[in-house]
């Protein structure tokens, strides 16, 4: 596609032209271009010149579910742009796209979708909405932070052999936290079974715009892929967009499903501002990421000389020499055989305090109590998201910040911090020597650290918001429906009770959304200890009764399939 093309945004370009019209409104909406608010300037400032953009369907301004001029034109300049061979615009969010992307494959109730444990809520509302049978995969784990990464590609196949009437896998890549792995060897084991990889990469939409970034989904082989353009990219909140290549997904289908899960109204506003996200994308190209890299690498260096803060990266990838392997970090080597997660977003700088003073939550609540508002925190974390629009000004404000929290903290506690306190990072020969031991002892948050030269093991180090380890590959087929629990079905019982109890609820951390639990689950004791540590950390929590869960909905027993 030549430059000129790419450097238009036809969407945008149509409301600019209609705003230049000065034609006066008979149609929807009702604040008449915003003249509802003349009378109200204060109103009116707040609003701005936004509504004049928000116009709907009328002459020159296409349909969004029948797209035939401007807003076909751009996603087709989408899927240009992203790698697709067909891009569709979402103003619901990602939400929307997953929602889509089931109801499509799993067109009738009681099919098998083999599905990433730790996914998003919105996988988890399309499985009801489509009466799914879910089948669990496991995740891959990375040790030395706790977190849960996405399911290994033997996992997969496993899965795929057990359950061959299955319609796809769906899975997340990245993660919350930017971590990621290979996405190719999934999608050839789906490949091979004949069924489509469908991907959340709600937090990836730049992936692959750039060489120090990941590779995207699409690259790696996916056939349905989701992106939340407001997250990583420039777009307004809720715009999204959604991929698909190959044949193994109905496009017809996936329309009318798309048709039924989105607004017969969609934002103009919106979809115009995907427009321009992908323009700015299409025609700078990696020069786009210039100024959010170099922010990136401000705070990497400040962060050198600040060693009570620890950001997260993967292990070095490990090199084969004659004799044995030797680190080569930075290289193009693969990664440490075994390893959970391979690539890092340069954007998502994931911290924690080395010391083990401040968890997530406190260290949030001190950011912002100085100006810095992160992304998410969990027990251990803080995630703070750079991106293509941030600034070394920015990285500079933040180590500011840390600083500052550390000198209060030396202050106060009169502690010193050094090397000593490093994650440790294993070298494959000590990997294999601990692996056994670590192996049970990570499912009780326990994360290696190194101190005078030996590997140890350090209790309750981590609760990520989104770890489940059932300790199987995959799970047996769990029924999906909208059918509610009756009340008269389930009972509230006090969380540190609850151990044993079969859930009646489901039980969502957010951020980042990643349920938990789900009503007919088993409430196992390390799963009860996990959301007390979040509970008493001070996690949000979604869709159960008690939001401060210090209570849950539990099955009465004789409901609940036990005596």
């Amino acid at each position: 596609m030549d430059k000129d093309k790419r450097s238009s945004a036809p969407i945008y370009e149509m409301l600019e032209q209609y705003k230049a019209q000065g034609n006066t409104s008979y149609h929807v909406p009702g604040h008449k271009n915003g003249k509802a608010y003349e009378d109200a300037p204060r109103e009116a400032g707040f609003l701005g010149e936004i509504m004049e953009y928000d116009v709907t369907e009328i002459t020159g301004t296409d349909d969004l579910h029948h797209p035939e001029g401007v807003i076909r034109e751009a996603q087709e300049l989408a899927a240009d742009c992203f790698g697709a061979e067909e891009s569709f615009f979402l103003v619901g969010g990602s939400t929307a796209g997953n929602l889509a992307l089931i109801l499509t494959v799993c067109p009738e109730p009681g099919m098998i979708l083999i599905v990433q444990r730790n996914v998003h809520k919105s996988v988890i509302h399309g499985l009801m909405l489509a009466g799914v049978r879910a089948v669990f995969l496991e995740p891959e784990m990375d040790t030395l932070s706790g977190l849960a990464v996405a399911p290994a590609a033997e996992t997969v196949q496993a899965a795929l052999a057990a359950y061959p009437e299955a319609a796809g896998v769906l899975v997340t890549m990245p993660n919350y936290y930017g971590m990621g792995s290979d996405l190719a060897p999934l999608a050839q084991a789906c490949h091979d079974s004949g069924v489509p990889l469908l991907v959340d990469e709600a937090h990836g939409a730049h992936y692959g715009q750039h060489p120090a970034l990941p590779a995207g989904a699409l690259m790696r082989g996916a056939d349905g892929v989701v992106q939340s353009t407001h997250k990583m990219l420039s777009a307004l909140t809720m715009g999204a967009m959604l991929h698909v290549q190959g044949p193994r997904i109905d496009r017809a289908l996936l329309r009318q499903r798309l048709a039924m899960v989105q607004s017969s109204s969609p934002s103009y506003p919106l979809m115009g501002s995907l427009d321009l996200a992908r323009r700015l994308l299409h025609s700078r190209g990696p020069e786009a990421f210039t100024a959010g890299l170099a922010a990136v690498d401000v705070l990497r260096r400040g962060l050198a000389e600040l060693p009570r803060y620890r950001l997260l990266q993967p292990a070095a990838p490990l090199q084969h020499t004659a004799g044995g392997y030797a680190t080569t970090a930075g290289s193009d080597t693969p990664p440490l055989r075994g390893a959970a997660y391979t690539t890092q977003d340069p954007f998502k700088a994931v911290l924690h305090d080395g010391a083990g003073v401040l968890g997530g939550f406190e260290l949030q609540r001190r950011l912002e109590a100085k100006g810095c508002v992160p992304e998410m925190s969990d027990a251990r974390h803080v995630v703070l998201l750079f991106s293509l629009g941030s600034s070394a000004e920015d990285a500079q404000r933040l180590l500011h910040a840390l600083r500052e929290i550390d000198e209060e903290e030396r202050a106060t506690r009169g502690t010193q911090w050094g090397a000593a306190d490093k994650p440790y990072v294993s070298t494959e020969n000590e990997s294999a020597a601990v692996s056994a031991e670590t192996s049970s002892q990570i499912q009780e948050h326990h994360v290696i650290h190194k101190q005078d030269g030996q590997a140890k093991l350090i209790a309750n180090a981590n609760v990520s918001t989104w770890n489940i380890f059932n300790r199987e590959l995959f799970s047996d087929p769990v029924p999906f429906s909208l059918k509610p629990v009756s009340s008269g079905d389930m009972k509230p019982k006090r969380l540190a009770d609850s151990a044993g109890e079969i859930a009646a609820e489901m039980v969502i951390p957010y951020p980042p959304g990643i349920p938990l639990l789900y009503p007919g689950e088993k409430i196992t004791e390390s799963v009860c200890l996990r959301l007390m540590d979040l509970a008493n950390g001070g996690a949000k929590f979604q869709a159960c009764a008690d939001s401060a869960l210090q209570h849950i909905m539990v099955y009465n027993k004789k409901k609940g399939g036990e005596d």
